[in-house]
């Protein structure tokens, strides 16, 4: 039996995960850490059919945004 784990799921766990915890002073270091996850997490989902789509989507969101006459 083989076990593969999925980095970029592992990572948006990881993600939710801190997100989830109340808000409290935080230190340095954990802001670092919390950084780094979310741009590994960033730098893994770009090349995939995921990524791409929810680039899509963002593109789209500011796009209709700008189109916005007040």
């Amino acid at each position: 039996m083989i076990l593969t784990i999925n980095v970029a799921l592992l990572l948006a766990i990881i993600v939710i995960l801190r997100w989830r915890r109340p808000v409290e002073p935080r230190t340095r270091a954990d802001q670092t850490f919390g950084i780094i996850v979310i741009l590994i997490l960033g730098l893994v989902l770009a090349p995939t059919d995921v990524g791409q789509g929810i680039l899509h989507g963002v593109q789209q969101l500011l796009h209709g945004i700008t189109q916005i006459k007040l």
